[in-house]
């Protein structure tokens, strides 16, 4: 399918690994060009490489902290400098700790909510412009299919990314008809931090082989992880005309294993 965004121009945020890389992968794959953001410089410049294999269209890098509000003006502003403008924003971030909540203290809630929420607030709101600018402009924001289903252990996760779905539901309103706003919603993909995860339990002896230990990961009917292209792929969608009336949505990806009706 032709998703008719060549050309056009993206940011996507906590890019240089995991779910990030690969929708900036999909993107670049359709002829988008890209600008790939994270902290550290020599992963952004292996990840730059790897998605230029694919590309067809510009990839640039730019390094910067989500959290940092300078980091994220300036993450908008490299965008519209290379390109010209900016069709799509996609963002991502690390996750939080893990942890119970009689485990977490306030300093672990103002760090994952400015991690997770403000990110996407300054994001969006730096970005607002532009995006009315384009004759396509799209959000697509990475959080987690725990905002469908509490995760154990995962309380931050699960209490804070509720807000980034509000945020999405409030842009898919106020920002249309010029930009639409979408959510999609992961579980376990076969990223480099469940492989460390896995590689370490192999190493501890609690699986024979690695792909025993990602078996474990697989609750899902579809008993196996996802491959984060096919993440992309989705956000590569969302992002194109081929998706034009998909708007507000939040759209779980995650080998049915959410038993939430809605």
């Amino acid at each position: 399918m032709d998703l008719q965004i060549d050309g056009n121009a993206a940011l996507v945020t906590a890019s240089s690994s995991g779910l990030g890389k690969a929708s900036a992968k999909a993107l670049a794959r359709e002829g988008v060009n890209v600008v790939v953001n994270g902290r550290d410089e020599d992963r952004l410049e292996d990840a730059k490489a790897e998605i230029e294999d694919v590309a067809t269209g510009k990839v640039v890098t730019q390094q910067g902290d989500l959290t940092d509000e300078d980091d994220v003006e300036r993450l908008v502003e490299t965008t519209v400098d290379e390109f010209g403008g900016l069709d799509h924003l996609v963002t991502s971030a690390g996750g939080p700790p893990s942890g119970p909540f009689l485990e977490t203290d306030d300093e672990d809630w103002y760090e994952a909510y400015d991690l997770l929420v403000m990110s996407v607030v300054r994001l969006a709101r730096e970005a607002e412009p532009y995006l009315k600018e384009s004759d396509h402009g799209t959000i697509v924001n990475i959080t987690s299919r725990s905002v469908k289903e509490a995760i154990d252990s995962l309380v931050l996760s699960n209490s804070v990314r509720m807000s980034v779905i509000g945020l999405e539901k409030t842009l898919s309103k106020e920002f249309a008809p010029d930009v639409r706003t979408n959510a999609v919603l992961p579980g376990p993909h076969e990223t480099a931090r469940i492989e460390n995860l896995v590689e370490q339990a192999v190493e501890r002896g609690d699986y024979d082989s690695y792909e025993e230990g990602l078996d474990d990961w697989a609750g899902n009917p579809l008993e196996r992880v996802g491959d984060p292209m096919e993440l992309g792929n989705t956000v590569a969608f969302l992002s194109s005309p081929a998706s034009g009336f998909i708007n507000g949505e939040s759209v779980l990806i995650d080998g049915g294993s959410t038993g939430a009706n809605l």
